[in-house]
């Protein structure tokens, strides 16, 4: 499958950077900026934070013209704009995602996921995601539910891609496959398809046993998305009522640090889909 909207997000950020660099360059303030083009105060600014959903080509000419750039470098901006002026699919659901997670997730290279209690959303069958939203959600309407679902079933298709797929490696724990939920044949159904999508080429998946002791290297529901060409990782972390950005280096890097922690203490990938199989057999 293809996407149109692959590297959209990540084109929009390094968009923002070199406008902030540009502007730099010349001396100017976002302020004084805005003054020249009759703009309302913090709009450069709002662009330099990547505060923006998607540029207007009237607006990245503009900014060209003041900051007086030729050449190869205007042609990599004006390329940056179109890239990011693309309308990605999760614009449809606002009430779902409130930044850009999505977006960087779609964009990445690799994801590492670490999740302690909750099988990531990448490798959830339809029925736990059900299972988990109206016991995680349960404030949230019907309908809320039925858009999540069919949020995280469209996240999904990143691994079906056949250019660009990323490479995912997650790692859960024991207790994220012993609760009880739904049916029985729906909790067998989740183990088999982790087993299954264990063996893709794309998928490494660890899992930290309980007779291994408590987890280690992490502990909070954590995504870090890697980029190619050069662009800065960056995390996302999930609490019960939002998904954070973290995009400073050092604390990017630490989380990074403690993922390799908590792929140390787990079983290694061929072991991992080995227990999963046995784990589903005992089910039947």
């Amino acid at each position: 499958m293809s996407d149109d909207a692959y590297g959209a997000t990540v084109a929009k950020r390094r968009l923002s950077q070199l406008l902030t660099e540009l502007r730099n360059s010349t001396g100017y303030t976002a302020n004084h900026v805005c003054d020249i083009l009759n703009w309302g105060r913090g709009k450069v600014g709002r662009f330099e934070a990547n505060q923006w959903k998607r540029p207007e080509m009237s607006d990245i000419r503009d900014l060209i013209r003041i900051y007086e750039v030729e050449g190869g470098e205007r042609e990599e901006i004006e390329e940056l704009a179109v890239r990011s002026r693309v309308r990605p699919w999760w614009r449809e659901y606002g009430e779902i995602f409130d930044n850009e997670f999505p977006g960087y997730e779609n964009d990445a290279a690799t994801i590492q996921v670490y999740m302690p209690l909750v099988v990531p959303g990448l490798l959830q069958t339809e029925a736990y995601m059900e299972a988990q939203f109206k016991s995680g959600a349960s404030a949230r309407p019907p309908a809320w539910r039925r858009k999540s679902v069919e949020a995280r079933l469209r996240r999904q298709e990143i691994l079906e891609r056949t250019e660009g797929a990323p490479v995912l490696s997650a790692v859960i724990t024991e207790a994220s496959l012993r609760y009880r939920w739904g049916m029985h044949t729906d909790r067998r159904e989740q183990i088999e398809h982790l087993a299954a999508m264990s063996r893709r080429r794309n998928v490494e998946l660890r899992i930290q046993r309980f007779d291994d002791g408590p987890p280690t290297g992490i502990f909070s529901m954590v995504n870090i998305f890697s980029f190619p060409a050069g662009e800065p990782p960056i995390v996302f972390v999930e609490t019960d009522y939002s998904v954070e950005e973290v995009s400073a280096p050092a604390a990017v890097r630490s989380y990074i640090q403690a993922f390799e922690r908590a792929c140390d203490a787990a079983l290694e990938p061929g072991d991992t889909t080995v227990y999963l199989e046995t784990l589903a057999k005992r089910m039947e």
